[in-house]
């Protein structure tokens, strides 16, 4: 796992110790399922959502396995494990109208150049603020993610015109010596998502789209969705976004509605010219 990963179990771990205190448990070899259905409920008391709680059950399930492997606790409490439901949110792309509009406040190239290629490589944002010069190749066109932030696999991503000429006219103004392509101010080597984050609001207040709700990362989902409306196959986006799981990508396949009109219709003509082969009839 990545030191990310490993903190955020951590993190998880130390607040169910806590918690373990307040029922005067201080020994893991006497933590039982009921204590694990008493953490959940404490967790929603405290108004925590379902994807928070079943990551404080992942970190509790990793040591648990590794305890029960070592043999020093039962391997009962592993077993049909907790999980909460999660609700079936559709991730949010943003109306084309509006990323036009979004798009044309920008009064700077490194700001154009920052959301123009979010919006054209699918890119996390932690993705393309780790990313340094020597990852772009502008002869293909692309930019190579070395290990990517949540699968640790490489991929590589492609740039569209508009964020390819956008990239290289801030080349070409950036301050050289800097491995990073888009970097902080003073000493930080590279420019921090909160810092990203800020101008992003600050565009969307400029077009006075803020009430619509849009997030940075909103940018990656609206590449995603705009590339299936344009007939992208699913397992190609898949790889673009480095899902591991296509399940994952099938999501922006409920967003858009281009795809399944136009392979609606297709069906649709050949069904009226009685091209269909067979019978709808029981075979025996």
């Amino acid at each position: 796992l990545s030191i990310g990963s490993i903190t955020q179990y951590f993190h998880g771990l130390n607040r169910f110790f806590l918690f373990l205190k307040t029922l005067d448990i201080n020994r893991l070899e006497f933590v039982e399922k009921e204590h694990l259905g008493a953490f959940i409920e404490y967790l929603q008391d405290d108004n925590l959502m379902s994807s928070s709680i079943n990551g404080y059950l992942r970190s509790l399930y990793a040591i648990f396995g590794f305890l029960a492997e070592k043999e020093v606790i039962s391997t009962d409490i592993i077993k049909n494990k907790f999980r909460l439901k999660m609700p079936d949110v559709l991730p949010k792309a943003i109306d084309p109208d509006d990323i036009k509009l979004f798009l044309s406040v920008i009064d700077t190239v490194r700001e154009l150049a920052l959301m123009l290629i979010l919006l054209r490589t699918g890119m996390r944002i932690g993705e393309l603020l780790g990313t340094k010069i020597i990852d772009i190749n502008f002869p293909e066109r692309k930019i190579e993610i070395p290990q990517a932030q949540k699968s640790h696999e490489g991929r590589i991503v492609y740039l569209g015109d508009d964020a390819c000429s956008a990239l290289k006219i801030w080349m070409g103004e950036r301050l050289p010596g800097k491995e990073y392509i888009f970097y902080g101010r003073g000493n930080r080597e590279k420019l921090s998502y909160p810092m990203a984050r800020v101008l992003f609001i600050k565009y969307m207040q400029k077009a006075g789209l803020s009430h619509k709700g849009y997030t940075l990362h909103c940018l990656r989902h609206t590449y995603a969705s705009e590339l299936l409306n344009a007939g992208m196959r699913l397992e190609c986006l898949q790889v673009l976004l480095g899902h591991q799981d296509i399940e994952m990508t099938r999501r922006y396949a409920r967003l858009t509605n281009n795809t399944r009109k136009n392979e609606y219709f297709k069906a649709m003509e050949i069904i009226e010219k009685g091209e269909i082969d067979g019978h709808y009839r029981f075979d025996n």
